[in-house]
């Protein structure tokens, strides 16, 4: 997930609830909309199942859901730790990089049952979240300006904001699923086959990409 420097009127946003939701939304469409693993998740796994995208986006509430109430408690500040960012950094770009080998020694499964496919999506979500320390450093710097401005409208408006930003997760995601099922079935296998090894180096890409970031931050 790319960091985006957004720019806009707190004074404004903090007056009026439909602005401000408005305006939380395009900047949670600027973390949603980057590429990352879960961009490729979604559409690798999309080409079992058009519902796969939801199941990740519910799997990656479970993990936004509860950070934004730490944050509202006053937990942001600890996102920024140094060691923080490099733990999650190394576990989760080896992880990364073991999902991408495992879709490089493609096998067309048929066999795996739906109730699988749910369980694996879901449990993608969650975890390839929390290995994510661009996640983690969106919620510490412009989560946290987010959270705080919902808080201003109460308990109302960041239940309000918890929801538009996940409904943002939960739509794109679910394009991308949907649109890989379409195509997949359209095409045939043979384009599965060639999906699932593009995505393989995609993970491998984000993988290398998270330790050497981490490790840059320990010279």
């Amino acid at each position: 997930m790319v960091v985006f420097q957004v720019s806009y009127n707190i004074d404004i946003m903090e007056q009026n609830l439909g602005i401000f939701l408005i305006s939380a939304v395009m900047i949670s469409l600027s973390g949603v909309l980057s590429p990352g693993p879960m961009t490729a998740a979604a559409i690798q796994q999309g080409g079992k199942s058009g519902l796969t995208g939801m199941y990740i986006a519910l799997g990656h509430g479970v993990v936004e859901m509860p950070l934004i109430i730490l944050i509202f408690f006053g937990a942001g500040s600890f996102l920024k730790l140094e060691w923080m960012r490099i733990l999650i950094g190394i576990t989760g770009g080896i992880y990364l990089i073991y999902i991408g080998k495992n879709l490089l020694r493609f096998k067309n499964n048929e066999e795996i049952s739906k109730n699988e496919r749910i369980t694996s999506s879901f449990y993608s979500g969650i975890i390839l979240s929390l290995g994510n320390p661009y996640f983690l450093l969106w919620w510490g710097t412009i989560g946290v300006g987010l959270v705080f401005s919902a808080s201003k409208f109460g308990l109302a408006g960041l239940l309000l904001f918890s929801l538009f930003h996940w409904l943002c997760d939960l739509m794109w995601y679910s394009f991308l699923s949907i649109a890989s099922f379409k195509g997949i079935k359209m095409f045939g296998a043979g384009v599965y086959k060639k999906l699932s090894l593009f995505c393989g180096i995609a993970m491998f890409f984000y993988g290398g990409i998270f330790i050497v970031s981490s490790l840059k931050l320990l010279l």
